[in-house]
């Protein structure tokens, strides 16, 4: 799960005089006033800021530059696709997207090339994109915008307090958590995201029937979720030998896990359903 709460600096004033070419690639890396938002347009550095309890977090903030294009697409598309999460308010998800389709929630998407591909796979379904790197922020943005994609919405900040401040019961159809930080010393397992406390707030606002779709590389962390999963009331394997699923096809394989695979990596992938509410 990517997790820089890095922002894109502000523009500073062009020198006169002929210019080079611009590279939309090129990193933004640029001095502001102090105190001035380093991007007045695009996600907040810290949406929910000090309204909820510290807790432990299951994401590391890492720091990374913004380039010129991903600074453009934060710019132009957050206040159209954009969603601070500052659980302030319960969200209408059918306002967000402007229609009644599916949604599904996607925690943690890095720069967003998988994410990009599976809405433009599947038109039909929504996709709800939580993650905190700015970077990735942005390229989604500008992936959905080249390729004409409306329905993906990306969300900034603590994919808890969405789900707990924000979305209503039983308003998702999905939920997808692809290469989670792993968290392999023993003293940080507290600290992963697939715990039996998060799976009871994920199990209240998912539909009975939707789908809990994990894949990771790192397989203690795949254990564990196996053994976690198969262990919490709201959730039934979609394996009849209730083991691991193969890659199901709507999964893209991405570079990273391309790069791990050719490295001898394993990934495992993990389909739950969540059960009707009368089974409990």
């Amino acid at each position: 799960m990517s997790d820089s709460l890095n922002l894109p600096e502000a523009p500073r004033p062009a020198p006169a005089g002929p210019q080079p070419p611009h590279d939309p690639g090129a990193s933004l890396r640029q001095s502001r006033a102090k105190g001035e938002p380093r991007f007045p347009d695009g996600p907040k550095a810290d949406p929910a800021g000090s309204h909820f309890e510290r807790r432990i977090r299951s994401f590391q903030p890492r720091r990374s530059r913004v380039t010129a294009g991903q600074a453009d697409a934060l710019q132009r598309l957050w206040p159209k696709w954009g969603l601070d999460i500052d659980g302030q308010r319960v969200i209408d998800l059918g306002e967000l997207f402007g229609n009644a389709n599916p949604v599904v929630l996607e925690i943690g998407f890095g720069m967003g090339e998988a994410t990009a591909r599976m809405a433009a796979e599947d038109p039909g379904t929504n996709i709800l994109a939580v993650d905190v790197h700015t970077p990735g922020q942005g390229n989604l943005l500008n992936l959905a915008d080249q390729d004409g994609l409306s329905n993906v919405r990306v969300g900034n900040g603590d994919a808890i307090i969405l789900l707990r401040e924000m979305l209503r019961p039983d308003s998702l159809d999905g939920l997808r958590v692809y290469f989670p930080d792993p968290w392999p010393k023993k003293r940080h397992h507290k600290r992963r995201l697939i715990q039996p406390e998060f799976l009871t707030l994920a199990a209240s606002r998912l539909k009975p029937g939707a789908i809990v779709h994990c894949a990771t590389d790192w397989e203690p962390y795949a254990e564990q979720m196996l053994e976690v999963l198969g262990a919490h009331p709201d959730f039934a394997n979609t394996r009849a030998d209730g083991g691991f699923a193969p890659r199901p096809a709507f999964r893209p394989l991405t570079r990273f896990e391309g790069q791990g695979l050719d490295k001898g990596h394993v990934v495992n992938d993990l389909l739950f359903r969540r059960v009707p509410h009368q089974e409990r």
